[in-house]
């Protein structure tokens, strides 16, 4: 009965997480909206370490072969909300969005072998922003608003495997899509119908990731671990239409479309390069972990209609570094529950890759630049193997350059329900 209310359960979290808006910030206004990397809440948590991170209970989207691990099967689901809090030199304004981060299935096979599956976000437009033009007199002149919306995600298919007693290997195969819907809408002052110019476009690719695994043990149980993932370079292709139309705007600020001033059908893609994390870390099962990784990418290079004439941002390397790991005091403790938590705190800093002339010049170009530090708790259950509770407090950007900073506080949930090996799941059941 379980399994089917699980199944039920996921189908509905699947169309959920295909229709949500995940984003606030108006840095999703660029490319393909902001981009997330795929982390479990255990591992985003840790400062965002995985990449030579494994257990035998906990999956991990950073690196395929950290699957060679795992000995339960396990269901993850996870769920972010976002508070947000934007300002400029001169304003200040808040938001707050909630959204399923995650699904996903581990299952081990056999003693040396694992693999995963499941659905998450890639990237999340969601900004309605406004611009004031005054007239010498200091009356508003004309009013644009430009709205955005929409996303993409990725479905996933990871396998790793055990070579050796210390090297494991892995490989991830994905599939991006998605819908993103970008508009601009300006009014003039005594001119009865506004202009809206309105793009759509789907976003279609695929991408192959490399992972492996080095794992030494050392005395008294402790571990040396060392992790390497390569994401493969790929194109997101996207196609779609764009159009320009006259409009009025009801009192309630819907659109009222009158004539269409021209349109038509657009293709381009972003180039994406490859991408590499490197980690290493230390400790001791269900005790204590701590690493640090490294990740780099070189710049985003957008071909076809999306690399127009604008010079008002572009893509530039990017690169992460992040520091954390966990303490539990006693995992077997039968007389203090606090004992049996663990404890999760990181470090991350993070070049996200775009930089953005706020004076429109084409000259004068800020990098955008990230910063966070997290805590987390897992709690075991006696039906949920755990939950997991996760808290970010973080800021993106800068004031200066007409430019906007957020300041950002996380809270991820996660549920991940296990059981002993794939075959206590999947099994028929007899009765004598």
């Amino acid at each position: 009965m379980i399994r089917k209310i699980l199944t039920v359960f996921l189908l509905i979290t699947s169309a959920t997480l295909l229709a949500q808006r995940t984003s606030s910030s108006p840095y999703s206004f660029f490319g393909i909206g902001e981009q997330y990397t795929p982390r479990t809440v255990e591992n985003a948590t840790m400062g965002g370490i995985g990449v030579s991170f494994n257990h035998y209970k906990y999956l991990n989207f950073t690196n395929p072969a950290a699957n060679a691990f795992l000995r339960q099967t396990t269901y993850a689901i996870g769920f972010l909300n976002n508070d947000l809090t934007v300002k400029s030199a001169d304003a200040k304004q808040s938001s707050t969005s909630t959204s399923l981060n995650y699904i996903a299935l581990g299952v081990p096979i056999g003693s040396k072998a694992g693999f995963s599956v499941g659905l998450q976000p890639v990237s999340s437009v969601g900004y309605s922003l406004s611009n004031s033009e005054f007239d010498a007199n200091g009356d508003i002149s004309a009013i644009t608003l430009y709205s955005g919306e929409g996303g993409v995600n990725r479905l996933y298919g990871s396998f790793g495997i055990k070579l050796t007693k210390e090297i494991a290997l892995g490989i991830e195969a994905d599939y991006s899509f998605g819908n993103i819907e970008n508009s601009i809408t300006n009014q003039r002052a005594d001119v009865s119908l506004a202009t809206k110019y309105k793009e759509t476009s789907i976003v279609r690719g695929g991408t192959v990731t490399l992972g492996s695994q080095y794992q030494k043990f050392l005395k008294n149980d402790t571990y040396l671990n060392a992790g390497a993932t390569f994401k493969l370079g790929n194109d997101l292709k996207t196609y779609g239409n764009e159009y320009l139309y006259s409009l009025t705007l009801s009192g309630a600020g819907i659109d009222i479309p009158r004539d269409t001033l021209s349109s038509s059908s657009t293709n381009g893609r972003y180039k994406m390069p490859l991408k590499s994390i490197l980690g290493v870390s230390v400790g001791k099962y269900d005790k204590w972990h701590v690493g640090v990784e490294y990740q780099n990418q070189d710049a985003i290079q957008p071909e076809g209609f999306i690399n127009n004439t604008n010079n008002s941002f572009k893509y530039e390397s990017s690169n992460r570094v992040s520091l954390g790991g966990y303490y539990i005091p006693k995992v077997n403790s039968i007389s203090s529950y606090w004992d049996r938590v663990t404890y999760r705190a990181g470090l991350r800093y993070e070049n996200i890759g775009l930089a953005i002339d706020g004076s429109g010049s084409g000259t004068n170009y800020t990098s955008i630049n990230d910063f966070g530090m997290s805590f987390g708790l897992g709690l075991p259950l006696k039906q949920l193997s755990n939950v997991n509770l996760g808290f970010e407090y973080g800021k993106r950007g800068t004031t200066t350059n007409n430019l906007v900073q957020e300041n950002y506080f996380n809270f991820r949930l996660s549920l991940s329900l296990t059981a002993s090996g794939a075959q206590s799941w999947f099994r028929k059941r007899k009765i004598d």
